[in-house]
C-alpha cells in the first residue's frame, strides 16, 4: 500500500504559477500527476517513472514540468504560465507496475486525495 499526500494548490490569476507537491509513503515504479473537472473524466497531466523520464500531455507541454526527490518520496508538478482552462482537482498516482497506457488512470493502483487549482482570467 503507498499513502499519497497533495499539497500547494491555490487560485492564481492567469499567467501565474504553482508548485504542486505529493508525499508518498514509498518509491514506486511509476508517479503522476492527473486532473478532473467536475463532469469530465479524469486526464492525465504529467508522468514519470523511476528512471526520470517524462511525459506530458499536450495542453501542458512546455509550461508544466514534472520532477521528483527520490530521497524524500515527494513528487512536484511546477505549473507556470497557468491558463483558466487548467481549473481542476489535480490529483497524484502511483502504481508498482504500469500495466498499459501511462496516462490511462486505470492504471494506476493509488491516489491522493487530491489539490484544487483555480486560475481566474
Amino acid at each position: 500500500q503507498v499513502q499519497l499526500v497533495e499539497s500547494g494548490g491555490g487560485s492564481v490569476q492567469a499567467g501565474g504559477s504553482l508548485r504542486l507537491s505529493c508525499v508518498a509513503s514509498r518509491r514506486t515504479y511509476c508517479m503522476g500527476w492527473f486532473r478532473q473537472v467536475p463532469g469530465k473524466k479524469r486526464e492525465g497531466v504529467a508522468i514519470i517513472d523511476s528512471e526520470g523520464t517524462t511525459s506530458y500531455a499536450d495542453s501542458v507541454k512546455g509550461r508544466f514540468t514534472i520532477s521528483n526527490d527520490n530521497t524524500k518520496n515527494i513528487l512536484y508538478l511546477q505549473s507556470d504560465s497557468l491558463k483558466p482552462e487548467d481549473t481542476a482537482m489535480y490529483y497524484c498516482a502511483a502504481t508498482g507496475i504500469l500495466r498499459g497506457e501511462q496516462f490511462e488512470p486505470s492504471n494506476y493502483d493509488y491516489w491522493g486525495q487530491g489539490t484544487q487549482v483555480t486560475v481566474s482570467s
